[in-house]
């Protein structure tokens, strides 16, 4: 994963892939996490969240766009990061697909 961009944090926990570590990971972080999958290439427009967001990329990859400057930040297997609530973002899934695991907390948790 390549450095993190204000303001996202470093989710903590050990970096680990699959989904049950992805699972075990954010429950640790106290949040319910849920999981989605994308197929290869797909994207989400940019769009903000009244929520912060734990996320941990269990399977595959995702680039997150992040900012109005569209800050590249790469997830692989077992990384993960937090996204304050208000946080612009877009996201392009990679070649081979993606699951990914996310809880929210409340704004300023």
């Amino acid at each position: 994963m390549t450095t993190l961009p204000a303001p996202l944090e470093t989710l903590a926990g050990t970096v680990m892939p699959g989904v049950e570590a992805a699972r075990a990971r954010l429950r640790a972080a106290g949040v319910d996490p849920h999981a989605w999958s994308n197929g290869p290439g797909e994207r989400y427009a940019a769009h903000e969240h009244a929520t912060t967001k734990l996320l941990v990329c269990a399977v595959g990859s995702i680039s997150f766009l992040v900012g109005s400057g569209e800050v590249p930040v790469e997830l692989g297997a077992g990384d993960g990061f937090v996204l304050p609530a208000g946080t612009r973002h877009a996201a392009v899934v990679g070649p081979d697909g993606c699951t990914c695991l996310e809880g929210r907390r409340p704004a300023g948790f």
